[in-house]
């Protein structure tokens, strides 16, 4: 599997964390809700426990470094890299977020689901904060490593939906009318 690579950061009582995640993603479009997976035994965790609350700055390619010390317990290096996180935009009563991370997303826990060994967290997005929008995002596979985004998977404005309608219209057809529209609608 290739994930996106995000870090999760929790604020409580003046006391931060975070963590690199490869599990975080979107599950609702009408109303902005993601999924981000944490290990209970993680140091972030009680912090979001406490404060119903989490940030996930979105790393770009040329964010190896901090994808990487975010990845080993904070204690390990001492929590010495306090340059790869920024208070939010003007609210530093907020969770950090990753300097130069393509964006961020403030969320506030909505439900939890335990599984075998990490909780899942439903969160709504309840503020966004714009970086470096249209940069490559940084990805990760166990087996492959760390990799940028790369080039496009398809020619702009070619895409199987016109060609599907183009064959309907070719045969006197139209989308069937009784097809309400949904999310995840091909």
């Amino acid at each position: 599997m290739v994930h996106g690579v995000q870090v999760v950061a929790a604020r409580h009582d003046g006391m931060v964390r975070a963590y690199t995640s490869h599990w975080v993603m979107q599950v609702s479009f009408a109303e902005p809700m993601l999924m981000a997976s944490i290990s209970p035994r993680h140091d972030t965790y009680p912090l979001v426990q406490e404060s119903g609350r989490f940030t996930v700055s979105v790393l770009a390619a040329d964010q190896v470094a901090q994808g990487q010390y975010f990845s080993y317990p904070g204690r390990r290096f001492h929590r010495i890299a306090t340059e790869y996180l920024t208070d939010w935009p003007d609210d530093p009563k907020r969770p950090p977020i990753v300097a130069g991370a393509i964006t961020a997303l403030d969320c506030e826990v909505t439900d939890t689901v335990a599984l075998a060994d990490h909780v899942l967290l439903i969160a709504r997005v309840v503020d966004v904060a714009p970086g470096r929008l249209g940069t490559p995002a940084l990805v990760y596979s166990s087996r492959v490593g760390w990799r940028a985004v790369g080039e496009r998977a398809r020619e702009s404005g070619a895409g199987i939906r016109d060609a599907l309608l183009a064959r309907l219209e070719a045969a006197g057809l139209g989308p069937h009318e009784s097809d309400e529209p949904t999310d995840n609608d091909d």
